[in-house]
């Protein structure tokens, strides 16, 4: 363990009980330069934006993010010039110690005003610091350039934005037609927030792919070098003011050894999560998961493929600290020190990396004990494994064997599942027209005869009067596109029209079986296990708006995965929320087929390239696992209306959807009850 490290993040907490006596020990000389606070830039570019002052926008945006780089750049230079300018010594006192504290605390106050200006200028709101860890600002900016037509700069500002913001609706679409512009190259497409480690990790992977290794091994070597030193700076970030969860700072009444105790547990829990922080794309809660000892698996394999045996040996020993008795890791180092004939050392970074990170999770368990908190020591390093039994040494091909296929990640590689389909379609008529196979992917089937004509007619007249724009959808009138017009109308409130006798009860039930029919269809041929439960259904029509077809690059639904966040760029598919994650599988039984467009399509993890195309008729059903093996979306509708039932189910009886289990109960009344009570509830559930 560093012998500072300890002193170091306890100095960060006193310093924060010294503000007045260091006016006294080293006041602040004064900046000769002022930098204007990026929150009042901000700011100043919003209220531009809306006065259509769009010069303005750009000038005040980039001033914005230029002086938050700045800040962030200046806090963590001065902290750790300051911590090497006053050390710790080997003889520890209580008062060389906070000797110590505050003339460390007197430097960064210098070193930062003198670039900064007051620090008090800088302390920002915490909605503004989440606008930028959101990439707000590059909204802002691309819409501004788009006015300024300045399309080069706007599609940088646009992939920038939407690098952390993938589920944006309108963001994928503006970009395609970004790249359709003759000023505009793929070169502009650049990430202008990129974290250089990450951003080097996922260029060797993608040289490792295709079997450059010699470069490969280039990139994932700065990679590990800029992990190392994003690293410093995200601690050196942590040691700041602190969050006091649950204290009323004025009735704060602990004693001074138990202030710095609360305070230095808080930055040290800081500092141990940079290992989340370093391995967590913008804009997504879930880690890469094994992101670190991966770039050793990967130069172990690499190495070897260029006969640079030592190098192997040793990337090997160091991905062991991280998985020790790996098996497949444990076999790579044997076969290198056979073939060597001698033996090898793991590097010393990540030995002095990983040995930090235990004493820290040590340190957290003893300091939670003190404060009376729970602290739960969790899996930085998880992996699910994945034996190769040749005897040469394995590599990740594409690191996908050691994450679940629910989880992609960022290469496009993925080791193919063993999935079942196939199973009785139940009902007469019914006809299996394409497996997974002939979808060219996996879990998917499409059916025909899953309804009658009379049938398909039935539902979309009922659907003429029960739907109603936006439903669904919070109300948004084209939820997808300005283009067309969007209607819904759920299973509830259409029995709750029958009830009323504004719509023939006969027909508001036929929705309620023909969905029934549906998801046991669905159950059935996938040879699910369990019972399959509805999560949400949907009576939509989808109308192509006269007058608004000339020209249209957009589609109906954009491309997007049921229950993850679409990262196509990154090739990733993030199973957090706003995505509905408990969703399992999803259906669309079609209504008609007489309207221009509206092909419904399976796409690659790029939302590019279409694997298989279907075209919508009466009684055709498509159905398909939810996750981010089976993109999809809707081409445009140019002319006419599509109606649909929109399936989507569950396994897990937890997320049942409300309004089913009131349907089943209204339809149990209606067959055995000839009248049934007042009073029906409709409680819509709204939909992405």
């Amino acid at each position: 363990m560093d012998r500072n490290f300890w002193p170091a993040a306890a100095a960060a907490a006193a310093a924060a009980l010294s503000v007045l006596l260091l006016t006294t020990v080293a006041p602040s000389s004064g900046a000769d330069s002022f930098l204007e606070p990026y929150d009042l830039l901000y700011n100043s570019g919003v209220q531009a934006f809306y006065s259509g002052e769009y010069a303005d926008v750009v000038r005040y945006m980039e001033a914005a993010l230029s002086s938050q780089a700045e800040v962030r750049s200046t806090r963590v230079r001065c902290r750790l010039r300051c911590q090497d300018q006053h050390p710790f010594d080997d003889t520890f006192s209580e008062l060389r110690f906070f000797d110590v504290v505050l003339h460390r605390a007197a430097c960064m106050n210098r070193c930062i005003e003198d670039k900064l200006g007051a620090q008090s200028l800088h302390k920002v709101s915490e909605d503004v610091a989440q606008d930028f860890h959101r990439r707000i600002p590059y909204n802002y900016l691309q819409l501004a350039y788009q006015k300024l037509k300045q399309p080069e700069k706007a599609a940088a500002a646009a992939h920038t934005y939407f690098q952390a913001n993938p589920e944006h609706v309108e963001m994928g679409p503006n970009l395609e037609q970004y790249r359709d512009q003759q000023d505009v190259q793929e070169v502009h497409f650049v990430d202008q927030e990129a974290r250089p480690h990450q951003h080097s990790f996922t260029e060797a992977v993608k040289l490792y792919d295709v079997g450059d290794y010699e470069g490969a091994i280039v990139l994932f070597e700065e990679a590990l070098v800029e992990y190392y030193t994003a690293d410093v700076e995200c601690r050196a970030l942590c040691q700041g003011p602190q969050k006091f969860e649950g204290h009323d700072h004025v009735q704060y009444r602990y004693s001074l050894h138990e202030l710095i105790s609360d305070h230095f547990t808080q930055v040290l829990h800081c500092e141990h999560e940079c290992v989340r922080d370093l391995a967590t794309r913008p804009g997504r809660l879930s880690t890469m998961e094994n992101y670190l000892p991966l770039h050793y698996d990967y130069l172990q394999f690499a190495y070897f493929q260029v006969d640079m045996l030592q190098e192997a040996l040793e990337c090997a020993l160091t991905y062991l600290l991280f998985h020790k008795e790996e098996e497949f890791m444990t076999d790579n180092v044997d076969y290198y020190r056979e073939v060597l004939g001698r033996d090898g050392s793991p590097r010393e970074k990540a030995d002095w990396y990983l040995r930090r990170h235990k004493q820290e999770q040590q340190l957290l368990l003893a300091g939670s004990e003190v404060m009376g908190v729970t602290y739960t020591e969790g899996n930085y390093w998880s992996s699910t494994g994945g034996r190769n039994d040749t005897r040469i040494p394995s590599g990740t091909d594409g690191w996908m064997e050691y994450v679940p296929i629910s989880d992609k990640r960022d290469v496009s590689v993925v080791v193919p599942q063993k999935v079942k389909e196939g199973g009785p379609l139940l009902y007469d008529g019914v006809q299996l027209v394409q497996t997974s196979a002939d979808l060219n992917g996996t879990q998917r089937v499409l059916l025909d005869h899953v309804i009658s004509e009379d049938e398909c007619a039935e539902l979309r007249q009922l659907a003429h009067v029960v739907t109603m724009g936006g439903d669904g959808y919070r109300g948004r009138m084209s939820p997808h596109t300005p283009n067309e017009k969007f209607e819904g109308a759920t299973v509830l409130k259409t029995l709750q029209y029958g009830y009323e006798g504004r719509v023939p009860m006969k027909s508001a039930r036929l929705f309620y079986h023909v969905s029934e029919r549906a998801r046991r269809i669905v159950e059935s041929y996938f040879l699910l296990n369990s019972t399959l439960h509805f999560s949400y259904t949907h009576l939509v029509c989808r109308t192509a708006i006269i007058g608004q077809q000339d020209h249209r690059n957009d589609l109906s639904h954009p491309i997007h995965a049921d229950n993850c966040l679409l990262d196509p760029d990154a090739n990733e598919c993030w199973k957090e929320p706003p995505a509905y994650t408990y969703r399992d599988y999803s259906a669309l039984l079609y209504l008609n087929g007489d309207f221009e467009g509206g092909e419904f399509i399976f796409t690659e993890m790029d939302a590019k390239t279409v694997t298989a195309s279907v075209k919508p008729r009466c009684g055709r059903l498509v159905g398909f696992s939810s996750g981010g093996e089976n993109p999809h979306g809707v081409k445009a509708i140019t002319s006419g209306q599509r109606c649909a039932v929109a399936l989507w189910f569950t396994l897990d009886p937890l997320y049942r959807e409300l309004e089913r289990l009131q349907a089943d109960e209204v339809i149990q009344a209606l067959d055995t009850q000839p009248v049934w009570g007042h009073g029906l509830s409709i409680n819509p559930k709204d939909e992405l």
